[in-house]
């Protein structure tokens, strides 16, 4: 009955089938690295070279082709709200008489962000929570948001 071929040989004789040389295993080409996303980049850079372009490319497409945008840190534009200061792209259009704010209450698009508004070249009056249920903020979503919102206003179709 010693002769008989056992059901489990030894692990010693495993061993040696178990493992394989590294010719026989497939050649895999290197994982090519995705590049940064945009939104990656430091606060000053992503809003310079990324979002005022493209807003302002999005802003012409929606009917506002005379749009001065301008990104600069300034004290909140309402009255009685503080003299601290926060990042802010600003557009005004025909002539100074519509205004926008989105206000970065921190240098990060995924921080807590506010929009203002103003009509007829009268000061902003109303601090409003923008873009608040949104996770993972990017480029595409500031500016489906920057135009809803202005939709919302009712300044880009009129009623």
């Amino acid at each position: 009955m010693s002769d008989e071929p056992t059901a489990n040989p030894p692990a010693e004789e495993k061993a040696p089938t178990a493992e394989k040389p590294a010719a026989e295993k497939p050649a895999r080409p290197p994982k090519k690295e995705k590049p940064p996303a945009l939104e990656d980049k430091p606060f000053t850079e992503f809003i310079n070279q990324d979002f005022l372009p493209a807003l302002k490319q999005t802003l012409a497409k929606v009917g506002i082709s005379d749009a001065d945008l301008q990104f600069a840190k300034r004290k909140l534009p309402i009255a009685g709200l503080g003299d601290d200061e926060c990042w802010q792209v600003t557009a005004k259009w025909q002539n100074g008489k519509r205004q926008f704010t989105i206000i970065f209450s921190k240098e990060d698009i995924q921080g807590p962000k506010f929009f203002t508004w103003a009509d007829n070249g009268a000061q902003p009056t109303l601090l409003e929570s923008f873009m608040i249920d949104e996770r993972k903020v990017n480029l595409d979503l500031m500016l489906l948001y920057t135009v809803q919102r202005l939709n919302g206003q009712k300044w880009l179709v009129m009623n």
